[in-house]
């Protein structure tokens, strides 16, 4: 009997493969269309990506060929103090300014979502300055309200307080910056209310006939199932933030001033390449740039499995 089996097991033919059904084919089809503009850009900047890093390992100065000197530009980055005081400048503007940016963004949307009136307006009124606070001139109006005879300064006449230049003086130049970046908390602030609004509501009902605090209810559920969200909006802070170059360029003219306390990675790498055309020891610092974002995003995706909670 086994044998019988086993024979008509084997003389059995295989199933055919089934084909994707029609539907699941044209979805497809969508989803490569809008992909096809990241596939067309990508073309464009593959060459120039290979290219700097060839040029890496070079000395070019945009005017006479390259000439390979190896590893020589990232040895003298570890010599460099300006690019050391760049890197302090970048890691405390990130350090400071994500985690107060993204809790700002949570607050504000923790509030809306508390169905005021007139969401759609608050909305828009508090999205509006993550659009603008880039711009240059959201940084050059940034400068006036806090230069010597700027608004603060004014407002603090009233109380009898003589307030510092607030862009002039190293100690508060890079606050002032900071303060911006968390000042355009709005592209976070309408992830989170998206998220908050996902959040089933009969969770926080059943904690409340339990008698859980507000607090508990905090810490129990909405950080858990808004961590997701908030690892997303994390990612995209860090990254965006080791990327500033506007805002300290504009406010300190192309300098890094007062004293460098607002020259940035980015910055210092543009005076490389564009005002000393040192565009070989400019391209290493674009690498080293681009493996500290990684090193950072991949730390994160680490430490996400420790906190970030998603939904079976």
């Amino acid at each position: 009997m086994t044998a019988l089996l086993e024979r008509t097991t084997r003389a059995r033919p295989a199933a055919p493969a089934r084909k994707p059904a029609p539907r699941k084919r044209r979805r497809d089809r969508a989803g490569y269309v809008f992909l096809l503009p990241w596939f067309v850009g990508m073309l464009f900047t593959i060459v120039p990506f290979f290219a700097s890093l060839y040029l890496a390992f070079t000395d070019y100065n945009l005017l006479n060929a390259p000439r390979w000197i190896g590893f020589a530009n990232f040895r003298e980055m570890l010599a460099d103090p300006l690019l050391r005081q760049s890197m302090k400048v970048t890691f405390l503007y990130t350090f400071i300014s994500v985690p107060a940016s993204l809790a700002v963004a949570l607050l504000v949307a923790m509030v809306l979502n508390k169905g005021i009136r007139g969401l759609a307006v608050y909305r828009a009124v508090f999205y509006l300055p993550s659009l603008l606070g880039g711009s240059v001139a959201i940084v050059i109006l940034w400068r006036h309200i806090f230069g010597a005879n700027g608004i603060v300064n004014d407002l603090l006449g009233w109380f009898g307080i003589h307030g510092p230049g607030w862009t002039s003086d190293p100690d508060f130049s890079l606050s002032t910056l900071i303060l911006l970046h968390v000042w355009t908390f709005g592209s976070p602030m309408v992830i989170f209310l998206a998220g908050l609004r996902q959040i089933p509501v009969m969770y926080y009902e059943a904690s409340a006939i339990d008698g859980a605090s507000k607090w508990q209810q905090f810490r129990s559920i909405t950080l858990p199932l808004l961590s997701p969200i908030i690892f997303f909006n994390l990612i995209q802070s860090l990254i965006s933030s080791f990327q500033t170059f506007t805002q300290g360029f504009v406010m300190s003219g192309g300098t890094g001033g007062p004293a460098d306390s607002t020259l940035f990675y980015n910055l210092y790498l543009y005076q490389q390449g564009f005002s000393q055309f040192h565009m070989g020891y400019a391209s290493a610092m674009a690498w080293m740039l681009l493996v500290i974002i990684a090193a950072f995003t991949a730390i994160n995706f680490l430490a996400a499995k420790y906190w970030v909670f998603y939904e079976q």
